[in-house]
């Protein structure tokens, strides 16, 4: 054995920043898009969005730079003109047609503007804007109300002295989210100070006023507690009465469905037995989730679907579309100026790529999407009974891309059309073979148990082998636990818990 040398010739893939860049915005929502851009636009002087200040006054383009349009507003686009546009790979990108009124909404409010907004809401009532319009914050402001402050506002207006109005504020403190007191009053009394001495009876008094708030059910320490606070707030009635001896003590028959025994406990008919259910059922078992602070997300679609002249027809959403243009003042002098930096000739080239990059992005999800949607007519026109099944690879072999990438498009992307906004993940879906040798796919499947369970006899629910069987009738071959899988996805109960009386 000696060294030596040896000289071997190989190529492989290597992925080029600009390639990268590529990659990792197509797997990139809306939001974590727009996230990303305003990064690189903190980053990059070169670049800058559509609508700036900068447009307005008198600065000069590019010279000879032909616009590369993304979008224009209200348009439609095929794949065929989209596509043409990724031939004109030596443009320097420029302005975007895309309006961008969401954004420019949250630029027009001042830090004052929110200022006083937080006035109005601790006022609770009204102002004129100026305009003759009234702007009424009082839903805001209920919205905006936690259960503790709702309670310690009840507290503050009882007669109590401070010794009792603190054990009773030590309990409010005690509540989950749902208003509930899930630990025991024992577990309290280290909380308190010694010196105090209070006793278990005291905690139990301070206990029984927190009950006594609104809304009905606070305070309480278990479901069925919860739901006699509520009951007995109710005015009186036979069917309270029924209720309140089936809560008490008879709660796990209701469970069950147990119709028959629970008649012979309460000595009624199936119509009083009906009237208690319903008047269960209404009840809050949650009594403090009303206040819970929740942020509503909103899905903003990346593209829609329309029918045009009998076809479904996909454009993309401007909306969704970042506005990017060259900086023409930067550029200008670049150009004037040549030589004089390289950062500024690399943040330039950057510039490019991103715009390109992004203009890329939305022509792969719009030739997605159509793909999806030629494939999913049927389900357009019918809904998800007439769903087909569909993998990735039919996408990929049909538009002649990888299946990872149109697993990178298909994720996090969402379609809005006439029967809703869907992911894009939606419409991809396993199959069952059918007697004729077709395939049906699991999404119509779940959406026929969803219809026969709907129109089933409430006395005589479908169990999931009958389901099965009336599946076969129609072709359908499906075992009995795959029913199963398909009716807890779609939140159903068993047949068991879906008698009705």
């Amino acid at each position: 054995m000696k060294p030596s040398l040896q000289l071997r010739f190989s190529q492989q893939l290597a992925l080029t920043p600009q390639l990268q860049q590529s990659i990792k915005l197509l797997q990139l929502s809306t939001l974590e898009l727009n996230q990303e851009i305003e990064r690189i636009l903190l980053e990059n002087p070169m670049l800058e969005r559509e609508g700036g200040e900068e447009e307005e006054g008198s600065s000069p383009s590019l010279p000879d730079a032909p616009e590369l349009s993304m979008a224009t507003a209200g348009e439609e686009y095929s794949s065929e003109r989209l596509s043409s546009s990724s031939e004109e790979e030596h443009d320097t990108p420029s302005v975007t047609d895309m309006p961008d009124s969401i954004n420019e909404a949250y630029d027009s409010v001042s830090d004052d503007d929110i200022g006083e907004a937080a006035e109005w809401r601790s006022e609770g009532g009204t102002r004129n804007n100026g305009d003759g319009e009234d702007s009424d914050f009082q839903e805001f402001q209920a919205a905006a109300t936690s259960l503790r402050d709702h309670l310690l506002g009840q507290i503050a207006l009882m007669p109590l002295e401070d010794r009792d109005r603190a054990l009773v504020m030590l309990v409010v403190e005690a509540l989950d989210d749902d208003g509930l007191l899930l630990q025991d009053l024992e577990d309290l009394l280290p909380l308190i100070p010694a010196e105090w001495d209070v006793e278990l009876d005291e905690l139990s008094i301070a206990l029984h006023q927190v009950q006594n708030l609104d809304p009905a059910g606070i305070g309480a320490r278990n479901l069925q507690e919860c739901l006699l606070l509520q009951l007995k707030n109710l005015p009186e009635s036979e069917s309270r009465r029924h209720a309140m001896l089936i809560v008490d003590g008879n709660l796990e028959l209701l469970a069950a469905r147990d119709f028959a025994k629970l008649k012979r406990r309460l000595s009624c008919n199936d119509d009083a037995l009906r009237a208690a259910q319903e008047l269960i059922c209404s009840l809050n078992p949650r009594p403090g989730a009303s206040f819970a602070q929740v942020e509503t997300r909103y899905v903003i679609p990346d593209v829609v679907v329309k029918k045009y002249r009998g076809s479904w027809m996909v454009s993309l959403n401007p909306e969704a579309m970042p506005r990017l243009r060259i900086h023409r003042v930067y550029a200008d002098i670049l150009q004037q100026n040549r030589g004089v930096s390289s950062s500024l000739s690399g943040q330039l080239q950057e510039a490019k790529w991103l715009i390109k990059n992004v203009q890329q992005r939305f022509e792969t999800i719009l030739r997605v999407s159509q793909a999806i949607v030629d494939r999913q007519r049927q389900f357009f026109e019918h809904g998800e009974v007439a769903m087909r099944p569909l993998t990735l690879r039919e996408i990929a072999e049909e538009l002649e891309l990888h299946e990872s990438t149109v697993s990178r498009v298909t994720t996090q992307k969402y379609m809005a059309s006439a029967r809703g906004v869907f992911e894009l993940k939606y419409f991809f879906g396993s199959h069952v073979s059918t007697d004729t040798g077709g395939e049906c796919s699991a999404t119509a499947i779940r959406a026929l148990i969803r219809q026969l369970v709907a129109a089933e006899d409430g006395k005589k629910p479908l169990s999931d082998a009958r389901i099965a069987e009336l599946l076969g009738q129609q072709g359908i071959v499906v075992a009995r636990r795959t029913i199963a899988k398909y009716r807890e996805s779609l939140n159903i109960p068993p047949v068991s818990q879906r008698k009705s009386i």
